[in-house]
Order: C-alpha cells, then sequence, then structure tokens
C-alpha cells in the first residue's frame, strides 16, 4: 500500500468516526470501517519472528499454540524456509506491539 492509499483510508477513517460519533454510522458499520483501515502488517523473517519469541519468553510450541499453528511452522519460520502469512502474520504484529495479553 503506498503512502497516497494510506492517507486516504486515514481521511474515510476520520469521516466515518465523525459520522458515528453524529450517529450517523451504527457500531456494526463503524466496525466494518475500522477493519478496512488496519495498516498493513509488517513482514516477519527468521530474526523477526525468533527475537519476538525469545521476547515474550515462549517456547516455539507455545508461541505455535498462541497463533492457532504447528511446533513445525514456527520451526520453518524461525530457521527461513516459511514466512508468516495472513492471520499469523497480524497476529504476530499485535504480539509485537501489544505483548501476549492482547491475545490471551
Amino acid at each position: 500500500m503506498n503512502t497516497l492509499d494510506r492517507h486516504i483510508l486515514a481521511a474515510m477513517h476520520e469521516t466515518a468516526s465523525g459520522l458515528h460519533r453524529a450517529g450517523l454510522i451504527d457500531k456494526r458499520r463503524m466496525k466494518h470501517f475500522d477493519a478496512l483501515c488496519l495498516p498493513p502488517s509488517p513482514g516477519y523473517d527468521a530474526g523477526k519472528v525468533k527475537a519476538l519469541r525469545e521476547r515474550l519468553q515462549l517456547s516455539q510450541t507455545v508461541l505455535a499454540d498462541v497463533l492457532g499453528a504447528s511446533a513445525s511452522t514456527v520451526r520453518k519460520w524461525e530457521a527461513g524456509d516459511k514466512r508468516p502469512s495472513g492471520p499469523s502474520r497480524r497476529l504476530l504484529d499485535i504480539l509485537d506491539r501489544k505483548g501476549l495479553e492482547a491475545v490471551l
């Protein structure tokens, strides 16, 4: 996503938030705007996955359980054989920014 796209999404979200505060957009529709305007989650290479896991003081097996992945998948991420994508990448980003308590 380029800078212009991010600015457009931010403006859309700000407008929707104002409409929600004014009572013109319901809570369900506002949650839809919130989801659409999430920033893209960063990529996680082998080193970043391992550093995050170690910072959280988790074993590969426990991190896998937290993410709903297999321990072999986490091992492959840390070995550089695979890269996290989709929901796993988003959950890693949440863990990275907000800590383990945010997903438990």
